[in-house]
């Protein structure tokens, strides 16, 4: 093991610029796989004839399915079609789609998980079914919602990693490429690059335990 070789300057820079990659790719996929989640989980709560069975077929579908062949499709399949994406895309894509679908069912979960009598109470003081949605039922079940859905962000983040297989340079393939140069590097660039996730997994799971005490 070569400590010091590992952690010279160059290299803990190039481990920064990919985990700066990591971060981007992952904060841009939390955004956009949050909110198509909330609105597949809607839909599904809502039961809308034919479309709730459609997103219903999809969302199953894509959680049975391992993000790694999703990347692949995104990243190698597409093109065939005609859709060809960066790498950077290709991987925000690939984790929206999964992510969403994984989303979405805590999303509905939450929303099922709301007394039946307030919505009945609702709707029989005047709300139409949107506002009762609305005003009612969402801000509640988001609440109860923090903890599932801070822990799927943390996997989001960790998935980010699987990437790797495209060669999108994210830390795990600038780790790799250093290790490359020398196998007494590997133990050290791989223990700093776990704390490095540990870090950032930790701060969020930190957040939510405070979210979740804030609510109660």
């Amino acid at each position: 093991m070569d400590f010091i070789g590992a952690y010279a300057p160059a290299h803990l820079k190039f481990l920064l610029e990919g985990f700066a990659v990591t971060l981007e790719v992952a904060f841009i996929s939390i955004l956009f796989s949050f909110a198509i989640g909330i609105v597949i989980g809607v839909l599904r709560y809502s039961r809308i004839p034919f479309v709730s069975h459609i997103l219903a077929i999809g969302v199953e579908t894509i959680r049975n399915l391992p993000l790694l062949l999703i990347i692949f499709f995104t990243y190698f399949a597409l093109p065939e079609v005609g859709f060809k994406l960066d790498k950077f895309y290709a991987a925000i894509l690939a984790l929206v789609i999964f992510e969403s679908a994984m989303l979405s069912e805590i999303v509905r979960s939450g929303l099922n998980s709301i007394e039946k009598g307030q919505i009945e109470a609702a709707r029989s003081s005047g709300l139409t079914y949107t506002q009762t949605l609305w005003h009612i039922v969402l801000p509640q079940a988001l609440r109860r919602m923090v903890p599932p859905i801070v822990g799927q962000f943390i996997s989001l983040l960790k998935d980010t990693s699987l990437a790797v297989v495209i060669a999108l340079p994210e830390l795990m393939n600038h780790a790799q490429i250093i290790n490359g140069r020398n196998v007494n590097y590997v133990i050290p660039i791989f223990l700093l690059v776990a704390i490095m996730y540990f870090i950032v997994n930790y701060s969020l799971s930190l957040i939510s335990r405070r979210l979740e005490h804030k609510h109660l």
